[in-house]
């Protein structure tokens, strides 16, 4: 049994040592993932989410405003003073056909049982306005919010870019600095064999050690930067994960500068959200207009039952004992007039609406007009970018051939060993050139179908 035991212990230690190590393993995030874990942990997507529900539950009972107000009260009370009750009553004077009178005076309760039932309701025409202005105002917030997903989408696909370019930087520095290391052992070799004199092996010692701080910069502006954008995804500053490189070079495509323009003047999230907006003032002046200038239609119905005998003594429900005394249904017609007057504070007011409406008018037109320049300055950008690209694509090339050449010279004894290393040093800084190229063009790109209102994506994945 003891034996057993002992082999089934064996038989799992390698498992849980595998499963410890897979739990160490840093998270490969992809940026898909990290959009979508930025927008779900942002908290200000969140706050303006929670405002907009409210707006959202307004919107879908627009029609609650039609309902009348109903208030309904009940009062059980006791007088501080005795109250008595005096009048006439009629009585028959024998051997005459009339009647006389007979004083009386009768000591009335002092508890007494009141109710009483009011139900208002106001129309008018602003409320037609006042349903359209709700409706206008959750639409409005919704682009809002979708805009801030945007703009937050298209922020952490830029950093994710920049930290993979960081991180390819920090290892040319690195290479760099291994090679330095060479020509380090190379110059002492040499200065021993009196090749070369000492202040050119001092020259390639300080060039090597001033590599580090540079090295050291980078590193620690690479964590820095991954550390805010962990938070950015709602994870601890310190936690530990992968970003994957993206496959391939981006892919250029011919760009209508034309047809672009227009399609962002239409489209761009802050267009958007600026008509939306305007569109909910537009309702808030229209509200304000029949507010202001036409008449309102009130309708009230109230019953104020009061019970006439002592509530602790005689029966609620004897119908007799329930007295009416001011109850009725009543339908006024009522209309302010100081808007009528050009000078009055309810004139102003809605002049000023007006003037709110036309400034947003202008600005809206001044932001299409900005959007087509900013639109116009990206497709510069890019189309420059691509020209680079392509020069730097062609520098890579020569950079690879060159490297092969060296490598046969190598083999044939024809070049040292440092000068290939050099060549390769050479091939890798073009390789991260060509790069840089292409996350500037993907990041021009997600520019543009920010300015465009597409999905981010869609344009990069033409041909």
């Amino acid at each position: 049994m003891k034996i057993k035991m002992y082999v089934l212990f064996l038989a799992l230690v390698p498992r849980i040592f595998a499963q410890e190590a897979g739990a160490s393993r840093p998270v490969s995030i992809t940026p898909d993932k990290a959009v979508e874990m930025a927008i779900e942990n942002n908290l200000s997507i969140k706050q303006a989410q929670i405002a907009n529900e409210a707006k959202r539950r307004n919107a879908k009972t627009p029609w609650n405003q039609l309902i009348p107000t109903v208030d309904v009260a009940g009062t059980l009370g006791r007088s501080n003073i005795e109250r008595s009750i005096t009048g006439f009553v009629p009585v028959p004077i024998p051997g005459y056909p009339i009647y006389g009178v007979m004083p009386y005076s009768v000591d009335a309760p002092q508890w007494f049982l009141s109710g009483s039932l009011q139900v208002a309701l106001n129309l008018n025409v602003a409320i037609y306005a006042a349903l359209v202005q709700i409706k206008e105002e959750y639409q409005a917030g919704k682009v809002t919010i979708e805009k801030a997903k945007l703009q937050m989408e298209r922020d952490i696909r830029k950093a994710y870019y920049n930290m993979l370019l960081a991180k390819e930087r920090i290892s040319l520095l690195q290479e760099s600095y291994a090679n330095a290391g060479r020509q380090v052992t190379m110059a002492q070799a040499n200065y021993r064999a009196g090749l070369i004199p000492e202040v050119s092996l001092l020259q390639v010692q300080v060039a090597r050690e001033n590599m580090k701080p540079q090295i050291d910069e980078a590193e620690n502006a690479y964590r820095m930067a991954m550390a805010s954008f962990a938070m950015f995804l709602g994870l601890p500053y310190n936690a530990e994960f992968e970003l994957v490189s993206l496959p391939g070079n981006a892919a250029f495509i011919v760009l209508e500068a034309q047809a672009l323009i227009s399609q962002a003047a239409a489209n761009k999230p802050d267009i958007e959200e600026l008509r939306r907006t305007l569109a909910a003032l537009k309702a808030q002046k229209t509200l304000l207009f029949y507010s202001l200038y036409t008449p309102t239609l009130s309708l009230g119905f109230t019953m104020d039952p009061a019970f006439q005998g002592d509530p602790w003594k005689d029966n609620w429900f004897k119908g007799d004992l329930w007295k009416q005394q001011s109850g009725m249904f009543r339908i006024t017609l009522a209309w302010r007039l100081n808007a009528l007057l050009p000078f009055s504070k309810e004139a102003n007011d809605y002049k000023a609406m007006e003037d709110a409406v036309k400034a947003m008018e202008l600005g809206m037109f001044r932001a299409i007009q900005g959007t087509e320049v900013e639109v116009y300055n990206i497709i510069l950008q890019l189309e420059k970018t691509r020209t680079t690209a392509e020069a730097q694509r062609l520098t890579v090339e020569l950079a690879e051939r060159t490297l092969r050449l060296s490598e046969t010279a190598y083999r044939n004894g024809l070049k040292q060993f440092i000068e290939v290393q050099n060549d390769e040093l050479a091939l890798r800084q073009a390789r991260l050139g060509s790069l840089q190229q292409n996350y500037t063009y993907l990041m021009g790109l997600l520019d543009l179908e920010y300015a465009l209102g597409v999905p981010f994506g869609s344009l990069s994945a033409q041909k």
